[in-house]
């Protein structure tokens, strides 16, 4: 690890007072401090609930967690000399190396002297006499700012289900999202799985190879592409440092952030060998660029259609069994309506004889037992169970940090019929409160660092204008927000991503949270195109003063 320069929590002191106080050390809180310490001059303190940086790859430790945008553009971009001494050693980063890396920008930028580690937040309240927002932390600090911003990441709050009995269990139980530093041994033991999405997707061949047997819960069945990973050669990374400046244009210039172009072609417009072929020359590749096969693949049925049937074959093409194979196969969603996981031999893992699939349609989990894990058919007996069983996302991060706005609104209550958001960059009633890729935001839908850039450099813009202008507050107006709400919800209906009932994109792997599309699916491009349009307006839709 890199040499730190943190912060150490001052307990029982006044209230420290900042111009901005950042929270989450991650790429958002990064480049959020980094921008306005260093571009412009203000008294900023990142507070991270972590002993480390990294936000969500901090956590997210568990064995076979990689990235799956390729690591030479899931990285920074503002900064050449960081650019051009970096070198990634895989197609896609593993998180020790996205650490290794975050460290590295931390290091050369001098970021750690203004971050406060392990310092969770407990609330922040904002104050109309003073303009202030009033941070508090569990451990008992309290922090004064002028602006607030939530840098906590889409995928931060795991979602750990509410199973009658967990607590009654004897052996070990973990989440995917909140990996102990030190690893876990599986060795001779008997591991269950619940959740099969991108993180169970890319954790069942590791446990599957590290255990004695394996029982993977599957709610639904997923598409997922090969990630075909690999070392980088020297050539590649030099080959990259060279086209750096196209492979940014590309990136910005796109619908999800990534360097490569949607093909223009309709699936169902070409023959059925030629279909076929692009399809296979995309699988070959491996990676989500088999998303951009076709122009129509999320906005037409039979499009998507030829899709699905192109990896529903594949899978049948590698798992023996008939009896897993029609588990495993798809068919209630189209492919990319959910989250599109890659793999690393994730079917093949069906084929070894200590990994047993269990089909939670068939036989829901009743409870866990003191020994494991009770269906309406029987118990399995378990030694660890392991939940790959995502975030309580978008929202959840946010409501945890029990934010109040204007005259003692909670954003709970702003949000109880699901988020509402100009932009994704602020809430009504909420002033100087800005989010980083928050709900109504491209966010997950890109690739994050370049939508991190987006978002960071926009609140950048915004602050040092409402300073050059002797302004001290910001606020969504209300009409707007409900207009960009009607916004995100037609971007979305535009395409085929609300059809997957199942998605966490629709907050539905978590009970009781509100059925609403989060992200907005119109496109990094159009987006980044409507922000900038909004900041030449004289931020149209936001209340200054």
């Amino acid at each position: 690890m890199t040499t730190q320069s943190i912060i150490t929590p001052t307990l029982n002191a006044p209230p420290h007072e900042f111009d901005a106080i950042i929270i989450g050390a991650g790429f958002s809180g990064l480049y959020q401090l980094h921008k306005l310490r260093d571009e412009l001059g203000l008294n900023v303190r990142v507070l991270e609930k972590g002993a480390g940086i990294g936000g969500t790859w901090f956590w997210n430790r568990y064995p076979g967690a990689r990235c799956d945008s390729e690591s030479y553009y899931y990285c920074y971009s503002f900064n050449k000399e960081i650019e051009q001494a970096w070198s990634w050693s895989e197609r896609y980063p593993e998180h020790t190396e996205i650490r290794k890396y975050l460290n590295f920008v931390s290091d050369r930028l001098d970021l750690k002297r203004d971050i406060q580690l392990d310092t969770e937040v407990k609330s922040a309240a904002f104050n109309e006499a003073s303009t202030m927002w009033k941070v508090e932390t569990v451990g008992g600090e309290t922090f004064l700012t002028r602006f607030l911003i939530t840098a906590v990441g889409c995928l931060s709050a795991a979602n750990v289900p509410k199973f009658e009995g967990l607590e009654n269990f004897k052996g070990d139980w973990y989440h995917t999202g909140n990996w102990p530093p030190e690893g876990v041994d599986f060795a001779g033991k008997r591991v269950g799985q619940i959740g099969t999405g991108s993180t169970g997707i890319q954790l069942a061949p590791v446990l599957a190879g590290r255990s004695q047997h394996l029982t993977i819960f599957q709610r639904t069945a997923n598409y997922s592409i090969p990630a075909r990973n690999r070392s980088v050669t020297p050539e590649e990374v030099d080959l990259t440092r060279k086209n750096y400046d196209d492979v940014w244009r590309r990136a910005r210039s796109g619908t999800n952030g990534h360097p490569f172009t949607m093909s223009s072609l309709s699936a169902i417009a070409v023959t059925d060998a030629e279909r076929r072929a692009i399809y296979q020359k995309a699988w070959e590749r491996g990676g989500l660029r088999f998303r951009a096969s076709f122009k129509d693949i999320l906005a037409d049925n039979k499009a998507n259609e030829t899709a699905s049937d192109f990896i529903r074959e594949k899978i049948a093409e590698i798992v023996k069994n008939p009896e897993l194979l029609e588990k495993l196969t798809p068919r209630d969603h189209g492919f990319a309506t959910k989250r599109p996981p890659i793999d690393s031999g994730y079917f093949e893992t069906f084929n070894r004889d200590n990994v047993s699939l269990i089909d939670l349609k068939a036989e829901p989990i009743v409870q866990v037992t003191e020994k494991g894990i009770r269906t309406t058919k029987q118990e399995y007996e378990l030694d660890i169970i392991v939940f790959a069983t995502g975030f309580d996302a978008f929202t959840g991060p946010l409501l945890r940090l029990n934010l109040t706005g204007s005259h003692g609104y909670a954003l709970k209550e702003a949000w109880a019929a699901g988020p509402r958001t100009y932009l994704g960059l602020q809430t009504p009633k909420f002033p100087n409160l800005f989010t980083i890729t928050g709900p109504g935001s491209p966010s997950v839908l890109c690739n994050m660092p370049i939508a991190i850039e987006q978002h960071v450099d926009w609140i950048t813009t915004c602050i040092r204008d409402m300073r050059a202008q002797g302004l001290t507050r910001i606020e969504a107006e209300p009409e707007a927000a409900e207009q960009w709400v009607e916004q995100v919800n037609a971007a979305a209906n535009a395409t085929l991503l609300p059809m997957a009932s199942s998605s966490w994109y629709l907050g539905a792997n978590v009970p009781g949270k509100p059925r609403v599309f989060m992200p907005y699916a119109g496109g990094f491009a159009r987006y980044t195109d409507i922000c900038n349009d909004i900041t030449k307006s004289n931020y149209r839709g936001f209340a200054r003063s």
